[in-house]
């Protein structure tokens, strides 16, 4: 893909989102999913996510969901509290509003920050966690409304039940089918109650969710040699939802912390454009973290966040990291450091870098592989079976110094004050970290494609079989591996694998797009990866066409 001319400059005014209009049809367009199923309510690896200007994300659509989770909660005898969180898309609000006038209409006590202030995901996932240790009686689930890293058009409305973590696929479907049942019923089974009453009603409590999980830190991070070292650290919330958690953390601990960026504004004009000129707060890609590597003379560790601080973008003096080296960083400090069981394993995505593997394998350690999706490692974090789980776009989370859960949902927070221990404890950067690898291993290079596949030849990539699959060598090496289903857990990948002793490769069909993306990785070099990427396409289309 072509790199945009504007990629890494900032956003100019033409390219920025219309907000009234935008929040206006929100409320304004309605979904018509017998005249165009595309409105309908879709759940993907993070929840349902859409544009009000194109009917995919409208009030009906939050209604509905809303309603089919209350539903969902009764189903399954959830009585406790339900944790509300949200972003600074300028829809989360608007969809923020309309799901408490159906939480509080269906009596459910929810909980959300006070001041009207915003929440990130992993706050949430970390207050559900903590809730439900001390009250199993009384099971605490959540709700985030946010897009994520999503360009600013957009909105987000994801659920994490009782364990804290995203929902799965069984919980998601049996929602959305029950959200588009209900709007295919025009709403009628939708309870309501007005905003404005809503608030009055004592089901709305508003609590101070940022100083528990502040004060809770220590318990994972070593702050106490991060502040000792005298770390100077420098963040960009990128106009995130943890923008006012950063100043607390930095009092608290009395870190050298410095927030470079506090502008909150729904259509993120502040934004430097990502790679195609989008307007996408990712911070894992250098574009887009464009401003805080112009920094990076200046601190320590730079320290990124996409919107709902799920995701973690690490700037060391050496540049932006990419999100597989620091994994593989991270995990191999923290199996050094944590003094952690040596029966707790480590969890990866079958995208990730093979990097972890040989990190892990030089640990002693057991790598657990899942397909892609964080709530593979859900069930592992919850019961400190996995020590770690991470994928490859930059979400990870990890066990407590004691080994004990801290949350079930990726956290950028611990991941960027992991950044600056590491640098603390060790004396070395992240990268720094990386660079020594690269010499004891090989320097890998990885790369992420699309190529284009109709829905039928996206229906028969996901169900490949390893048999499917004639070829003994890729690339001049003999395969080693053909994987449909994940070695960790066994379930399917959705797509394929093929492994070789110096590289691998991987294609899944994208969900939503007329297209198959591939993943590839080579120890030997640019020109083995591009031979990579040729074989691999051409393996693929053969099975497909």
């Amino acid at each position: 893909m072509a790199i945009h001319p504007q990629a890494g400059k900032k956003v100019s005014k033409e390219l920025l989102v219309n907000v009234p209009k935008l929040v206006s049809s929100y409320y304004l367009n309605e979904p018509d999913l017998e005249a165009h199923p595309e409105h309908c309510v879709a759940f993907g690896t993070s929840g349902h996510r859409g544009c009000s200007l194109n009917f995919k994300f409208n009030e009906s659509h939050i209604l509905a969901i809303t309603q089919a989770i209350c539903d969902y909660r009764k189903n399954n005898n959830i009585y406790g509290p339900l944790f509300l969180g949200k972003d600074t898309h300028a829809l989360s609000e608007a969809a923020f509003n309309s799901a408490i006038e159906v939480l509080v209409a269906n009596e459910v006590q929810v909980i959300t920050q006070e001041n009207d202030d915003y929440t990130p995901t992993p706050v949430i996932s970390h207050a559900i966690v903590s809730h439900n240790l001390n009250n199993p009686h009384e099971l605490a689930d959540g709700i985030v409304v946010t897009p994520s890293h999503n360009p600013p058009e957009d909105g987000g409305f994801k659920y994490n039940p009782p364990n804290g973590g995203p929902a799965d696929t069984d919980v998601t479907k049996w929602i959305e089918d029950r959200a588009n049942q209900l709007l295919l019923e025009d709403l009628v089974e939708v309870e309501l109650f007005p905003f404005a009453k809503a608030r009055r009603s004592g089901f709305i409590k508003y609590e101070d969710l940022i100083t528990p999980y502040v004060q809770d830190l220590g318990n994972i991070i070593d702050m106490e040699a991060i502040a000792r070292a005298g770390v100077n650290i420098g963040v960009d919330p990128l106009g995130g939802s943890g923008v006012n958690f950063w100043p607390v953390i930095a009092k608290h601990y009395d870190l050298k912390l410095t927030v470079v960026n506090d502008v909150v504004d729904p259509s993120f004009a502040f934004m430097p454009l990502d790679k195609d000129g989008k307007v996408r707060m990712d911070c894992s890609s250098p574009y887009a973290m464009a401003n805080l590597i112009a920094l990076k003379d200046d601190y320590d560790i730079g320290i990124g966040n996409d919107p709902d601080f799920d995701r973690h973008g690490i700037v060391t003096p050496d540049g932006l990291m990419n999100p597989n080296h620091f994994l593989a960083v991270a995990i191999d400090y923290l199996i050094k450091h944590r003094g952690w069981k040596s029966s707790v394993k480590i969890g990866k995505t079958l995208v990730s870098s093979a990097m972890i593997d040989k990190v892990c394998g030089a640990n002693g350690r057991e790598v657990y592989e899942v397909p892609v999706g964080f709530k593979w490692f859900v069930d592992g974090l919850a019961a400190g079976e996995l020590a770690f789980g991470g994928e490859e776009s930059a979400g990870a989370a990890f066990l407590r110094k004691d080994g004990t859960t801290w949350c079930t949902d990726k956290d950028g927070f611990i991941m960027g004050l992991l950044a600056a221990e590491i640098l603390a404890v060790t004396g070395k950067s992240p990268s720094q970290h990386y660079q020594a690898f690269e010499q004891a291993f090989g320097a890998p290079v990885y790369k992420r494609i699309d190529a284009p596949a109709n829905t039928e030849q996206k229906a028969k990539l996901k169900a490949l079989s390893a048999d499917n699959i004639k070829a003994d060598t890729l690339a001049g090496d003999k395969i080693t591996q053909i994987l449909t289903n994940a070695p960790g857990n066994g379930a399917a990948i959705g797509g394929l694998k093929v492994v070789t002793e110096n590289g691998w490769f991987a294609a899944r069909p994208s969900g939503t797009e007329d297209i198959y993306k591939i993943y590839l990785e080579s120890f030997k070099g640019e020109a083995h990866l591009a031979e990579l990427e040729h074989e691999a396409k051409t393996l693929v289309d053969s099975v497909i066409s």
